[in-house]
Formats: C-alpha cells, sequence, structure tokens
C-alpha cells in the first residue's frame, strides 16, 4: 500500500492532468519558464478559478483539481516571497524598506514574514 506522501503526491499529479486536460496545457509559457516546463500549480489554480467563469458551463471536476493544488501553490507562492525578500536584502534594501514595500508597520514585521515564510516552506509550521 503506498504511503500517504505517495497518495497525496498521485492526487496532486491527477489534478495537474485533469487541469492541462480541460486546457490548462494550452497556456502561454511565462518568460522564466522552460519551453517544455510544464504550468505552476499557481497558474493551474489561476486556470480553475476562471474556467468557473461561466458558473453553468463550470466543471466539477476542474473546480476540484484547482481546490486540491491550493495548498502547492501556496507552498510555490512562499518559495517566490523568500527568494524576493533575499533578493531584496541581498540588493542592499533595509528592512524599513522591506516593510515599507510588503506594507507592514516596521522592520521587525519584515523579518518575522520571513521567519514564517522559511518555517511553512521547510514544513515546520502547522497549517491552522
Amino acid at each position: 500500500m503506498p504511503s500517504n506522501d505517495q497518495s497525496d503526491a498521485a492526487d496532486l499529479d491527477r489534478s495537474r492532468t485533469t487541469l492541462n486536460q480541460a486546457g490548462a496545457d494550452s497556456l502561454p509559457r511565462r518568460p522564466w519558464q522552460h519551453p517544455r516546463q510544464p504550468a505552476s500549480d499557481t497558474d493551474l489554480v489561476w486556470f480553475a478559478a476562471w474556467s468557473a467563469r461561466d458558473i453553468e458551463a463550470a466543471d466539477p471536476a476542474v473546480l476540484a483539481a484547482g481546490l486540491r493544488l491550493l495548498a502547492a501553490a501556496r507552498a510555490e507562492l512562499d518559495q517566490v516571497e523568500s527568494g524576493l525578500l533575499f533578493a531584496a536584502r541581498g540588493a542592499g534594501m533595509t528592512w524599513p524598506q522591506i516593510a515599507e514595500a510588503l506594507g507592514l508597520g516596521s522592520a521587525q514585521a519584515a523579518q518575522q514574514r520571513l521567519g514564517r515564510v522559511l518555517a511553512r516552506s521547510s514544513g515546520s509550521e502547522t497549517e491552522s
């Protein structure tokens, strides 16, 4: 019997396949994507939401697939956010500047945000 991780990965793959078969495989590639790189889970979630623009024609299987990919899309965005925060620091931005860009009230809040993002990315923070 497969482990939960294997079962979860298979569910995510089935969700990606469902969305690609519904038309996401024809989404234009982003400039930063390799030509053969599949759409990101974030793009697939957006596609699922977009597909529901006509609620009467919305496919529940497509919507369910998008919902199943939400956690994976959040993880992608956490990785992008941590990368941007490290890049900002590397480029010489101060924590107060980063806090302002994020709409946060203090440098400490920006540093704490990085800590939370890194904790989620590493799996050391549980979801509420």
